[in-house]
């Protein structure tokens, strides 16, 4: 897209906040410039965050009825996936899925937890339940 294409329709979900996106300039190279965002991009990220929710509403509700580990919980409340979880962990993601078992669960490793932990921002404590 040219520079003067750029969008700036004051997308909200970036709360005034202005982003770099790559546009053509007049001498036909590509430069950076400042966007407010617009609306196809703000109707997709509150799209992708409310499913995020969903999906954590869900998983907290399944694992205070001991179907499921607090680990899902916490990985859609921290707008993670699978996929994302074990890039950042560097655990297999059948791993991962395993450990959403509570019986696997409930036996895991310090280390693990930690590890789970460390990439979500929380203590291991928090990760335990689905407070």
């Amino acid at each position: 897209m040219k520079i003067d294409d750029v969008p700036q329709e004051q997308n909200k979900t970036l709360d005034g906040v202005r982003k770099a996106v790559y546009a053509v300039g007049k001498d036909g190279t590509y430069t950076t410039v400042a966007s407010d965002g617009w609306n196809a991009e703000e109707i997709v990220t509150t799209q992708a965050v409310e499913e995020f929710d969903r999906l954590a509403n869900l998983a907290k509700k399944e694992a205070e009825e001991g179907l499921t580990s607090p680990l899902a919980f916490h990985m859609y409340q921290n707008r993670m996936d699978i996929s994302l979880l074990s890039q950042t962990t560097g655990f297999f993601q059948w791993t991962i899925k395993r450990d959403f078992r509570i019986a696997v669960f409930n036996k895991m490793s310090e280390k693990r937890l930690q590890a789970y932990a460390d990439v979500m921002g929380i203590e291991v404590e928090d990760l335990l339940s689905v407070r």
